[in-house]
């Protein structure tokens, strides 16, 4: 997560693919996969987007941003997902 921390600190705004585990023992990053994806667990079902909410809040945490500034863009009922995160003190 250091070198998304570095990278959104530098451009402001970022754009990662995720793959999502939900349903997962606990919540959070598993690894880093071929082609810049990250892997993330999260404990929440894939239910009512559930599972985006507890991705958006487990990111948003680990980068230090607030909630808000983190959205998914596409992939909404997928795995694989494309995520948006705004560095702290811009809009989100």
């Amino acid at each position: 997560m250091e070198e998304l921390r570095s990278r959104l600190e530098r451009e402001g705004t970022v754009r990662i693919g995720v793959k999502v585990v939900p349903r997962s023992s606990r919540t959070g990053l598993a690894e880093k996969l071929p082609g810049g994806i990250y892997k993330i667990r999260v404990a929440a079902p894939p239910e009512k987007g559930k599972a985006n909410a507890a991705l958006c809040e487990y990111l948003a945490r680990a980068l230090g941003v607030p909630r808000r500034n983190v959205a998914v863009e596409s992939g909404h009922s997928s795995p694989l997902k494309r995520v948006r995160i705004t560095a702290a003190g811009r809009e989100g």
